[in-house]
């Protein structure tokens, strides 16, 4: 599918700014954290026609336009795996004390020559486990079926089992998750990045606005 000269405001996935604070009009939240990997960061690159911006400061500037005193932080890092997040970013979101918080989907534990799928669901349960304590409300996603490591043959496995754990989890902690695994933005041509990993700003733009229509979803339960 090529959407080279698709803009975001003609994008079928994509929210305006107007619409999408016409949904979060009721949004609670005045303390928003985002811990975890690239992928919570919202890292890469532009896209010709959308805005700039990865999908937790999109959020973030959602949020503010009927939130105006919302207070933002986004302790993420390329790289981290979810024990580093625990290790390093989780005492700082809690001391935060933060009411809207989004948890990695533990994209780079999968990248060990064999993962251990039992580990990764203890780090991510004691994960779960401390970030309730704030009795924020918790969000996810899972990962896209479109990113590939061509190195590893059993990849697509791995992000169906990685991605079966996340809704889980989220499940038991009433997380509000969005299933990206087979969104079908995933057919884009100009989904990626160059380095074929990370949501360009079309996936940035309709990962944001996956993230609005979720919470509004929860603001009606």
């Amino acid at each position: 599918m090529n959407t080279d000269t698709l803009p975001e405001d003609a994008d079928p996935f994509c929210l305006s700014p107007d619409a999408a604070s016409g949904l979060l009009a009721s949004a609670p939240w005045r303390r928003y954290a985002s811990i975890g990997d690239s992928l919570s960061a919202g890292t890469g690159d532009a896209s010709p026609g959308y805005r700039d911006g990865g999908w937790p400061d999109r959020l973030a500037a959602h949020l503010r336009s009927v939130r105006p005193e919302l207070a933002y932080l986004n302790t993420a890092v390329v790289g981290a795996t979810t024990e580093d997040t625990l290790r390093t970013q989780l005492d700082r979101a809690l001391a935060f004390e933060p009411d809207l918080l989004h948890l990695p989907c533990g994209a780079n534990d999968l990248l060990r020559r064999t993962p251990d799928f039992d580990a990764i669901a203890r780090s991510l349960r004691v994960l779960y486990d401390r970030a309730a304590t704030t009795g924020a409300t918790l969000t996810t996603f899972t990962l896209s079926s479109a990113y590939v490591v061509p190195v590893f043959p059993d990849w697509c496995d791995r992000i169906q089992r990685l991605n079966a754990l996340v809704r889980a989890i989220a499940a038991a902690y009433d997380a509000v998750l969005v299933d990206m695994e087979d969104h079908p933005v995933k057919f884009r041509d100009d989904l990626l990045s160059a380095d074929r990993i990370h949501f360009a700003g079309v996936g940035q733009a309709v990962l944001a606005s996956e993230m609005v229509r979720a919470l509004a979803r929860r603001l009606t339960q």
